[in-house]
């Protein structure tokens, strides 16, 4: 009962943010994207970032209520996971050096926060990226390993 019922919930909800996002979409056919200063594109921007929270911020919600429903240790566990990811970020933010951009050529410079907080993205996508590829290969190693 309970799993039909969230069912038709999320299906509702995504039925809603289509219709929205399609009508988002036709108004910014409609008014031109590059009219008004490239207002419609500013809207989809913003209804595109709107639209990935709400779905972070739904599977984020329903895995920690699975978890806390099936296995309230298990939320120890994903608090240390969550405090690790805070804890690099600070110590990428804090090594990041923020450096002036070179051959800008815009109306307006980027502030030095805007360039620490570039670098620091930067970075952490070179890190979590390092660390995604080789985790693959030690996972292949280590499976090559056991089979033998």
């Amino acid at each position: 009962m309970e799993k039909k019922s969230y069912a038709k919930i999320f299906k509702i909800i995504l039925w809603v943010l289509l219709v929205l996002s399609v009508c988002v979409l036709v108004w910014g056919f409609l008014t031109g994207f590059e009219a008004n200063d490239g207002a419609a594109t500013n809207v989809l921007l913003f209804w595109a970032y709107i639209v990935l929270g709400i779905a972070l911020a739904a599977v984020i919600g329903v895995g920690i209520y699975i978890r806390a429903t099936t296995d309230p240790k298990s939320l120890i566990k994903l608090g240390i996971v969550c405090v690790g990811v805070v804890v690099l970020a600070g110590i990428v933010y804090l090594i990041s050096p923020g450096n002036p951009a070179v051959g800008f050529s815009g109306p307006v410079p980027p502030t030095a926060g805007e360039l620490k907080l570039t670098d620091t993205l930067l970075n952490l996508t070179y890190i979590v990226g390092g660390v995604a590829i080789l985790s693959i290969i030690a996972g292949e190693v280590v499976m090559a390993l056991r089979k033998k």
